[in-house]
């Protein structure tokens, strides 16, 4: 299941307790053995709070849950970091291919979203298209590794076998542009279906003539001229999330670029509260937060809070901006967390407003 699928799932949980635990796993010995004690301290941290806040008796149905969790999660595929929701009505593990900064237990009325917003904002599906002498292979990757070769009716391609040889060089031309047409149309059906952007490898004329050919040249996202063999999946999936990586800075950086533009016409919102009652009004457009702030609340009413210092005090809401984030997101709005130094001119979170 997709992550904004998950995070539309979970956002719309409203329970109390619900229970949020996320933490760095390991997925190689003797490293992984760090697991399962990670886990046991969490669990004790949640049970503790749980049986503070709520009592044994009230509470009896969640910490039967967390008292399962070591099995659940032993029973589960690991990447880098894992992150539980529980609550009465809810059991949700969710593998990351990030690490956590703070592993953490957060106890709410809803569940805490921020590392699922986060690695929403930092995850990209997409496909590497690659184009050689000896035919073209299109493949599913997520972030650096791939995640499965496209085989249809089209792909993989076998080497031109249009007649690209003789003196005619208008006719070797059009044969090599039939080839490419074809190439592309076949990569524009697979995209027409999962909405996934390309990465192509090729040469340098190889690319020019299927950008010549292309049917939706906005596609093909980022280009690359290495050379690879089939043996080379991996080497070539991590060079290819380089370019990923590279175009999400970019957006990031355009989005600070945005932000700062409209600070004269007095769409910005820098003051938390005012930012907080305007994603949950649906005003937002742009959120923008640096990647370490958190802030803990205490809420006076339904729009508004106070600042709190201690997260795991009653009562306490644990992070107001993974609420601010996921209110921003669902009503349409766009959300990034960054480490990029120029928006601190602005503030640790910024907000861009409709209206």
């Amino acid at each position: 299941m997709a992550l904004q699928e998950i995070i539309d799932r979970l956002t719309e949980k409203h329970e109390s307790p619900s229970i949020s635990i996320s933490f760095n796993t390991y997925v190689t010995n003797p490293d992984r053995e760090k697991n399962a004690i990670t886990l046991k301290n969490l669990i004790k941290e949640a049970e503790n709070r749980i049986v503070e806040e709520f009592g044994k008796r009230d509470a009896a149905e969640v910490l039967e849950k967390l008292a399962n969790l070591p099995d659940t999660v032993a029973d589960h595929q690991l990447s880098k970091s894992l992150h539980i929701f529980i609550s009465k009505d809810t059991e949700e593990l969710v593998s990351s291919p990030w690490e956590v900064e703070n592993e953490s237990v957060s106890i709410d009325d809803s569940f805490a979203l921020r590392p699922l917003i986060k690695a929403m904002n930092r995850t990209k599906d997409y496909m590497i298209l690659t184009v050689a002498q000896g035919g073209a292979h299109l493949y599913e990757a997520l972030n650096d590794t791939i995640s499965k070769e496209i085989v249809n009716d089209d792909f993989p391609f076998d080497a031109n076998p249009l007649e690209v040889s003789g003196s005619d060089a208008n006719k070797i031309e059009n044969r090599l542009k039939e080839y490419f047409n074809q190439i592309d149309k076949a990569a524009v059906a697979v995209h027409n279906e999962n909405k996934l952007d390309v990465v192509v490898i090729a040469t340098e004329p190889n690319y020019a003539m299927l950008m010549e050919v292309a049917d939706v040249p906005k596609m093909y996202v980022a280009h690359q001229t290495k050379n690879y063999d089939q043996s080379e999946a991996d080497k070539m999936a991590k060079d290819a999330y380089e370019s990923i990586e590279n175009l999400q800075k970019e957006e990031r950086t355009a989005a600070i670029g945005e932000l700062k533009q409209a600070v004269s016409s007095g769409q910005v919102l820098t003051d938390l509260q005012d930012i907080y009652q305007a994603a949950i009004d649906g005003r937002g457009e742009l959120l923008i937060t640096l990647q370490d702030f958190e802030q803990p609340v205490k809420m006076t009413s339904d729009r508004t809070f106070d600042l709190a210092d201690d997260a795991k005090e009653a009562g306490v809401v644990d992070d107001i901006v993974s609420t601010i984030a996921w209110n921003v997101i669902s009503k349409g709005g766009r959300s990034y967390f960054t480490a990029q130094e120029e928006l601190e001119d602005l503030g640790k979170i910024v907000l861009k407003v409709r209206y």
